[in-house]
């Protein structure tokens, strides 16, 4: 005992420090391998996180891909179908060529000259008409089906976690969602008339200085065409041309409703306003009308060697033979096609869709 307590007081020093080491040492091991298990827990929650992210892409990529059949395979053909009724109804010029062809010989000069400076006007009011409500209802189209899709595709995919969230989202009903793609029809119903008179006038302002005896190349009808577009555009209050597209906010809510602005289908018709009075949207309506009228320009040069001049008179029966290529069906209708296929447009549409709201 003396020797085991000789030996303690010799070597307690070394004793306690030995001790100490060994145990700060166990308490270090333990710490870095929590720490270790926790870092490869977190990389292992990371991994997965990152998966789940790449799924979420591809679902979406998928939706989105999905979307824009839809609106090339259902909801387009439709309104394209029956906007070009519409346009068929309302300016009709087949009346007037009709009297020109069987009053040869009978209608004086200024008769003569009366029903040619009006086919003149109606002529050209069809046709720019058709170009922009084509391109524009198309457009129109896209945004409305990109807004639904998305918030349908929201909905879902916060109710996938957990069924009993279902009763307690705010789903958009199928009465809402059908009413909401029916109002694509508005442009050929509503929008018409008031698009068809300023639409006119701003024809009559361009045509009012060309005689029928001007000829007129590809250069100066195209330019024509943005001429007459430009006014149209720039005419009246700022986005003036939405109200032909879309009705007006306040007709969608029902006032005798208390929560009547909280309505999906106005929430919906609001975020399609917002859109279209964006200066991104703008700036894609105007690179699609430019694009479709140069394109329309060079469809009309290859059938009526408008390369090397023609006489506006001449010009305005060929102008009828070219307004069947303008409207024709979605899947053979190559401006809704060159629409589709604009660089700015397919961005355009990519960053609507992805803008998800929280």
């Amino acid at each position: 005992m003396d020797l085991v307590r000789g030996f303690w007081r010799k070597h307690r020093r070394k004793i306690l420090v030995t001790t100490t080491c060994l145990g700060s040492g166990y308490l270090l091991y333990k710490l870095y391998n929590a720490h270790t298990r926790n870092l490869a827990d977190l990389e292992r929650e990371l991994a997965n996180e990152r998966e789940n992210d790449e799924i979420i892409k591809t679902q979406m990529k998928a939706h989105f891909d999905n979307i824009q059949m839809i609106a090339d395979t259902a909801t387009l053909p439709h309104a394209m179908h029956h906007l070009s009724s519409r346009l068929v109804e309302e300016i009709d010029v087949s009346s007037i060529m009709d009297k020109l062809s069987k009053g040869k010989g009978i209608l004086i000069p200024s008769e003569k000259l009366q029903l040619w400076n009006e086919l003149k006007i109606l002529s050209f009011t069809r046709l720019v008409l058709s170009l922009w409500s084509v391109t524009m209802l198309s457009l129109y189209i896209r945004v409305q089906v990109n807004i639904l899709g998305r918030h349908l595709y929201i909905d879902t995919a916060r109710g996938l976690g957990s069924s009993h969230l279902l009763d307690e989202l705010d789903l958009i009903d199928r009465d809402d969602e059908q009413k909401f793609l029916a109002s694509a029809d508005f442009l050929s119903t509503s929008g018409m008339p008031s698009l068809i008179s300023d639409m006119q006038s701003a024809v009559k302002e361009v045509l009012k200085g060309k005689q029928l005896k001007d000829v007129l190349t590809t250069k100066v009808l195209q330019e024509t065409v943005m001429r007459i577009l430009d006014v149209f555009m720039s005419t009246g209050s700022p986005h003036h041309w939405v109200d032909y597209l879309m009705m007006s906010q306040d007709t969608t809510t029902d006032v005798s409703s208390p929560d009547a602005t909280l309505s999906k289908f106005h929430q919906l018709i609001t975020e399609t306003r917002e859109v279209l009075t964006s200066n991104d949207f703008t700036n894609v309506a105007e690179i699609s009308l430019k694009s479709c009228a140069v394109a329309l320009v060079e469809e009309m040069e290859t059938q009526t060697g408008l390369a090397t001049g023609m006489q506006l008179a001449k010009l305005l029966p060929q102008i009828e033979k070219t307004m069947p290529e303008i409207s024709a069906e979605p899947d053979k209708n190559r401006f809704l096609q060159l629409i589709r296929d604009l660089p700015e447009v397919k961005l355009f549409f990519t960053l609507l869709y992805a803008n998800m709201p929280q």
